[in-house]
């Protein structure tokens, strides 16, 4: 079993305040939910997942959060504090389901198959990429996502994560530096080195290549698996994104 911490305390102020005027992205309403709630549900009906922790607005998200099992704590000033504080409603805990709050359309099936491949590695950090073939063939019009070009293929990024908490103090600044970087494929590379730049720019870095630079940056044991689930990728930053995400569970419900 892992735990599970939600970050839902990014303000809305950017892109998405002219869809809606709430003040935390968590909160937009798509139909009759509120966007974290989508996220926290699948949380709940998932194999595997124990205590859900949702870091965010704790007045109102306590007002779409009823579910006995999830607790809810305010939000810190940054993101490597509300982690900690996610994390401190978890003492005991080995690993944790860190998951963003603007990922609407994730499902129960597609982190248990995330939970599955990560369960025969040893490592303190994995991270989901999804082939852009798998994107494409999951949804009827194209999806503006930012990809990734290594030598086995082309990718998107996840935006969950599985880790040891005791390594998150260690490694999270520079692994938020990564996150933040993840959608500007040359300034990720910046981050890691000249030589990696220029190899990642040739399509020659290899997913294992990759692996390595970046446990090696991080200071730890880190492991990138290959998800087929385009759900634990389409997140929303843009209004485009909320159309789709708006119409996609409008035609599943």
């Amino acid at each position: 079993m892992v735990d599970a911490v939600v970050l839902a305390g990014s303000p809305n102020n950017g892109p998405l305040k002219e869809c809606s005027s709430v003040p935390y992205e968590a909160l937009i309403p798509i139909g009759s939910k509120a966007m974290v709630q989508y996220v926290v549900e699948a949380l709940a009906q998932t194999r595997g997942v124990n205590r859900i922790v949702v870091v965010g607005p704790r007045q109102e998200l306590v007002n779409h959060l009823k579910d006995d099992r999830v607790r809810v704590v305010p939000a810190g000033s940054g993101l490597l504090e509300n982690v900690q504080r996610g994390l401190e409603e978890l003492p005991g805990t080995r690993r944790v389901l860190l998951v963003s709050s603007d990922i609407p359309l994730i499902t129960p099936r597609a982190i248990e198959d995330f939970l599955e491949l990560c369960q025969d590695q040893e490592a303190d950090l994995y991270y989901p990429i999804v082939p852009k073939e798998a994107v494409e063939s999951r949804f009827a019009i194209p999806v503006r996502r930012t990809y990734v070009n290594l030598k086995e293929g082309v990718f998107t990024g996840g935006n969950l994560f599985l880790l040891n908490p005791e390594v998150v103090s260690r490694c999270l600044p520079l692994g938020q530096q990564l996150v933040a970087a993840r959608k500007s494929p040359l300034r990720l590379c910046r981050l890691v080195g000249l030589g990696f730049l220029i190899r990642f720019l040739l399509n020659r870095v290899t997913l294992e290549e990759a692996q390595a630079r970046v446990s090696s940056l991080l200071g730890i044991r880190g492991v990138v698996v290959i998800s087929r689930y385009p759900e634990v990728g389409v997140d929303v930053d843009k209004p485009v994104d909320l159309a789709l995400v708006t119409r996609t569970l409008q035609q599943a419900y």
